[in-house]
């Protein structure tokens, strides 16, 4: 796949376009995280029906990511990823226009289908755009688009809520998503399709040990990643008693943190990718155990919490460079497992967390983390060798 671009100059303009739509993309998932409550009253359901709408965008997500390679055929990855852009247009509109709950779910499923379809391409697609030295450094600019949403989704959803309302916040990511409808119609160029996968084929990748061994790293690094940062302001407001500033700030400082990262990690992993896989789970463990046992202090939890930051939200781009140096003639099919495979461990890992918190305590939860996160480190180094005996 990747030698029809060794020869040209990459196509860093096109790389661009792709972290933009990422950015409008992760936007547009976790909008609703902010805006829950004015979403529950206007169209009269509960709050826990409206959070609905994050769940069944990651539903659509992951069965989008396990079939889009199959049902995408031969048709040119550009046209693909221009109509992913064009149904994240349609989502925001049915949303801001929703006349009721209905409406608002099937608006959301479009949504999920848009960010399965997107991700699940994204590696395969930047490995097309620029030369294999550069694809680690193209994985972490398309990354970045993940981070900074992630750092200014929910702020942004309150802010433009209280101005004009959940429906105009829904529908300010339209333009946006409109402007990087354009700027990829005009900057990426034909991709054609080289490979057509038969609907389940996706699965049988995990007969490949190193890949069967990587993708379970991948789920419990993602797992004990979810299971601690899904409750993490719990966490802070009544053990770090933080007050709301002061939370707000450390959320911010952990999404700078780790847009950080991803401008960093790029250039690190390009010759020592799996000591990246390995150090980084262990690193964020170890951040784990000690925030249960010096979380209560709030300089402490909030130089920890960058670290885990500056490291949680970078630590996926190696996983992404590892796909892509394990797949390279497969990496479409691949990224759609490894969505697959990150959409169930995140929603089992939040699962996992608040289950422990409400029952036993954020200690356990903590704990558990970290005790995924050294499994994850542990199936890194296994995969390492399972890579070498190829």
């Amino acid at each position: 796949m990747h030698l029809e671009n060794q020869h040209r100059a990459p196509a860093w303009g096109a790389v661009f376009a792709l972290s933009f739509g990422a950015f409008a993309l992760v936007a547009s998932e976790f909008l609703p995280v902010s805006l829950l409550t004015p979403i529950a009253r206007d169209l009269h359901i509960t709050e826990g029906q409206a959070g609905q709408g994050i769940s069944v965008a990651g539903a659509f997500a992951l069965v989008t990511s396990l079939f889009i390679t199959a049902i995408a055929g031969r048709i040119d990855r550009k046209t693909i990823l221009l109509t992913f852009t064009g149904i994240m247009i349609a989502s925001g509109t049915l949303v801001a226009l929703s006349p009721n709950y209905t409406t608002f779910m099937v608006a959301r499923a479009l949504v999920g289908i848009a960010i399965g379809g997107f991700w699940s391409m994204s590696a395969a697609t930047a490995m097309r755009l620029v030369p294999l030295a550069n694809v680690p450094q193209a994985l972490a600019i398309v990354n970045g688009g993940n981070a900074l949403a992630t750092v200014i989704a929910a702020p942004l959803g309150s802010f433009l809520g209280s101005i004009i309302g959940w429906r105009g916040a829904f529908f300010f990511i339209v333009p946006v998503a409109a402007l990087v409808f354009v700027w990829q119609a005009i900057s990426l160029p034909p991709l054609k399709a080289v490979q057509r996968d038969e609907p389940g084929k996706v699965l049988t990748l995990l007969t490949r040990p190193v890949v069967a061994l990587g993708m379970a790293a991948v789920s419990l690094f993602f797992m004990g990643q979810f299971s601690l940062f899904t409750y993490l302001r719990p966490f802070l407001e009544t053990i770090t008693r933080v007050d709301a500033s002061s939370l707000s700030l450390i959320l911010l400082l952990i999404g700078l943190a780790g847009f950080l990262g991803t401008t960093l990690i790029g250039k690190l992993i390009k010759k020592s990718v799996y000591k990246a896989l390995v150090v980084s789970p262990f690193i964020m463990a170890a951040i784990a155990l000690l925030l249960v046992s010096f979380g209560g202090g709030k300089a402490t939890a909030t130089v920890l919490l960058g670290f885990w930051g500056l490291i949680g939200t970078s630590a996926p781009v190696a996983w992404w460079t590892w796909l892509s140096r394990t797949l390279p003639n497969d990496v479409e099919g691949g990224g759609g497992l490894m969505v697959a495979v990150v959409q169930l461990a995140v929603t089992s890992g939040a699962i996992t967390g608040g289950l422990l918190y409400d029952h036993v305590g954020y200690q356990a939860t903590f704990g558990a983390s970290a005790v995924m996160l050294v499994a994850s480190c542990v199936l890194a180094v296994l995969t390492s060798r399972a890579s070498s005996r190829e």
